[in-house]
């Protein structure tokens, strides 16, 4: 096991004192401005309006926190369409009784799907190029936002992994395993924070420390496997020929980052646990046609090149 990571229990977020500043929405924020200077890289270089790119941000954010809400509630939580509807939207719920949540409970596939269907309303109402196109830009900005996400829900303690035996990187994900109730009555600590710090530094509760299991920490695999993915794309688009070819660089973004979530989640816990035993869990079942639809566009994209003023040739 890393010692340095042995036992995970990370603060709340940025706690600026009239404030805290979520580490998982600080992670959002982070992923939409760095995909924003890096499409401003792209559109300089290819002469396309800063005005256009200022409206495809606002499209993007749109696509995905939308996109990333509807999905989860569509393939993980489908009873809080008629159980609760207003939890869909805002970020309370209403059952049993009323609770300030947050927006919890996001989709990355309803986010995929989201994005696609955004960017060609972009493309036909304000950028008016080859769809692919933006596409090939789009997707270098998604795989490492995408890692920020996932590591965002690692300060979180969400979407952990399956207890990883004597497996030597498995971490014990405190705050996932052990309630905040639970802390406090076992430590007899009534702030939440600090009871989680005696039961992770103090030897006193060194038992009950030793009843948290060690888990795969599956977000920062996912993490790992996004900047694969963005380095790759990144390579592609500023070192190789291959740019011209249309759709590639959206090909191989499919196949890498959605092979990534594939073999993930053999590692997560399944996140319907009424799906617990099948051998492919929602996600995977999700990823299946992402990757074959990225094998397909690869495939299909030697037929056809960009031109120099970003037209297509056969």
């Amino acid at each position: 096991m890393l010692q340095f990571l042995s036992v995970w229990n990370p603060s709340e977020g940025l706690d600026l004192g009239f404030f805290m500043i979520r580490y998982y929405s600080l992670t959002y924020v982070i992923a939409f401005v760095l995909g924003w200077f890096i499409m401003k890289r792209f559109y300089t270089k290819d002469n396309v309006s800063m005005e256009k790119l200022d409206s495809l941000f606002i499209y993007m954010v749109l696509a995905i926190l939308i996109g990333a809400r509807l999905g989860h509630v569509i393939f993980y939580e489908t009873e809080l369409i008629w159980n609760d509807p207003l939890s869909v939207i805002l970020p309370f719920k209403t059952v049993p009784e009323f609770e300030f949540t947050g927006f919890r409970g996001l989709a990355s596939h309803g986010a995929a799907i989201a994005i696609v269907i955004a960017l060609i309303m972009y493309n036909r109402k304000i950028l008016k190029k080859p769809v692919l196109w933006i596409f090939d830009r789009v997707v270098i900005t998604v795989a490492i936002g995408g890692a920020f996400i996932r590591l965002g829900n690692f300060m979180n303690s969400e979407i952990v992994g399956k207890v990883s035996g004597d497996y030597p990187l498995g971490i014990k994900m405190l705050r996932h395993d052990i309630y905040p109730s639970e802390a406090v009555r076992a430590t007899g600590i009534k702030n939440v924070t600090k009871a989680y710090d005696a039961i992770a530094n103090n030897p006193q509760f060194a038992e009950i420390l030793a009843t948290v299991p060690d888990r795969h920490p599956t977000q920062l695999y996912e993490a790992l496997g996004y900047v694969i993915t963005f380095l790759a794309c990144w390579f592609i688009y500023w070192k190789t020929p291959n740019k011209k070819y249309v759709g590639y660089i959206f090909g191989w973004f499919l196949i890498l980052l959605f092979m990534t979530r594939f073999v993930v989640e053999f590692y997560k816990i399944a996140q319907v646990e009424e799906r617990a035993e099948l051998f492919l869990n929602t996600g995977q079942l999700l990823s299946i046609p992402f990757i074959l639809a990225g094998f397909y566009i690869l495939w299909r994209s030697k037929k056809t090149v960009y031109t120099e003023d970003n037209t297509l040739a056969s």
